[in-house]
């Protein structure tokens, strides 16, 4: 049995390894791939995500505009 199966495996010097290059190359679009996935995880439109974020960052510099101004000027009357 065990001859069987040594003869259906690549020997140690029949497989082809890639030069350093582009094994760093590989492992350099590997990792970005892993990056991007656990960023857009849990988020079917990471374009809305960006969007919903810059709204935010609008919605807090009007606020702080506001409260550098002295506050909105709104004025309340009573009935």
């Amino acid at each position: 049995m065990g001859l069987f199966t040594s003869c259906c495996r690549p020997s140690a010097s029949d497989v082809i390894t890639p030069d350093a290059e582009t094994r760093r190359r590989q492992q350099v679009e590997a990792a970005e791939r892993r990056r991007a996935e656990q960023e857009a995880r849990g988020v079917k439109d990471p374009e809305k995500v960006k969007r919903m974020q810059q709204r935010n960052q609008d919605m807090e510099r009007r606020e702080q505009e506001l409260a550098h101004d002295g506050g909105p000027a709104l004025k309340w009357t009573a009935n």
